[in-house]
């Protein structure tokens, strides 16, 4: 018999080839008029289409948005903010700019507008991560969330198709680990399963036609589907393990993430095989662990951590601080547990 709680989001989503042209549509619904714009050098046509659009309701722009979201770097922005009396940030990027405008909206309120370029998911969550001394910090508030997401497949189409990938399988993470998280519902598991598919689906084509708009709008969604499910389902071991790496080693974001899944799928897989199962059937593949491995490794993506800059000495301390506090996990997350399997992915052993 079935027993939860579901919270359904607030963001507005607008989603469809070309919306970034309303963004000022959007911005006016807000009943706002002094914009911050959040670009970056990456995504410098994306943004400039936005300034554009946005015409006299910018005010300023910041294009310096850094990964993991250094407190230093949103204390800098906060003057901007000040100085030009923003009431609104409109953030073009993916999650490092869109957690500068989280940053900035949870210490000031202002609305925020995110146009995503990558399949980070984190536009649709109420979670911030911030870095400060080495140590990357989570927290969730409503007050984190945005105003109104606008998906625009016309944004993600220059995207590297390594970097396509990485993110595609960041946006997986945040669907397989609501399917075992604490707030599990059957609505989330719907969203969670419909993501894994079209990821799946999405993935190996990426290297055929990196231009292909359906094929790029199916992995967009999936992300949208997945941030929400991340939203409400809430995390465990994955994503601590990740921002442990990320905000304490400095290793690559959706890399990591994309490093980590299978080994931290085949550690919790003995005690939620029927999730395992589910996830497998979404894949189209005997078991889960391997076929989130296989998946990577088909389309040239990273496998071992080792690849990404981690020395082999700090696995330990790595793990250290990945069990120093207790959280929601299927299995229990032991440090003993938890190096084993960073021994995994640091070497890139197949999940059996």
């Amino acid at each position: 018999m079935h027993s939860f709680v579901y919270n359904a989001q607030p963001s507005r989503v607008v989603f469809g080839p070309g919306t970034a042209a309303r963004v000022a549509d959007e911005v006016r619904r807000l009943d706002r008029s002094r914009v911050l714009l959040l670009g970056g050098e990456h995504v410098r046509p994306q943004a400039e289409l936005v300034e554009k659009a946005l015409g006299s309701l910018q005010v300023a722009r910041f294009d310096g948005a850094v990964m993991h979201t250094p407190v230093a770097v949103t204390e800098k922005v906060l003057g901007l903010v000040s100085e030009h009396d923003i009431d609104a940030v409109v953030a073009v990027g993916g999650g490092s700019t869109t957690g500068l405008s989280k940053a900035i909206a949870v210490r000031t309120g202002v609305d925020q507008v995110i146009l995503p370029t990558t399949y980070a998911g984190s536009e649709v969550t109420p979670v911030l991560g911030e870095t400060a001394d080495g140590v990357k910090t989570t927290h969730s508030s409503p007050a984190i969330l945005p105003e109104t997401v606008i998906y625009d497949v016309e944004f993600t189409l220059s995207m590297p198709i390594p970097m396509a990938l990485t993110s595609a399988i960041n946006a997986m993470a945040h669907a397989v680990e609501a399917l075992y998280a604490e707030h599990a519902n059957p609505i989330i598991d719907t969203l969670a399963l419909e993501a894994i598919r079209a990821i799946a689906r999405g993935v190996p084509v990426l290297g055929a036609d990196a231009a292909d708009r359906e094929g790029r709008s199916d992995l967009l969604l999936a992300a949208w589907l997945a941030g929400t499910c991340l939203s409400a389902g809430g995390m465990g071991l994955h994503h601590k393990l990740c921002h442990v790496l990320g905000g304490s080693f400095d290793l690559p974001h959706a890399a990591t993430h994309t490093v980590m899944l299978p080994h931290v799928m085949a550690f919790n897989a003995p005690s939620v095989p029927a999730v395992m199962s589910r996830i497998a059937d979404a894949l189209g593949t005997p078991t889960a662990p391997a076929g989130v491995f296989d998946l990577v490794a088909a389309a040239g993506g990273p496998t071992t951590l080792a690849e990404l800059g981690m020395s082999e000495g700090d696995l330990d301390e790595a793990a250290h601080l990945a069990t120093e506090r207790q959280y929601p996990n299927p299995r229990e997350v032991t440090r003993v547990g938890v190096r084993r399997l960073l021994g995994d992915a640091y070497a890139g052993i197949r999940p059996e």
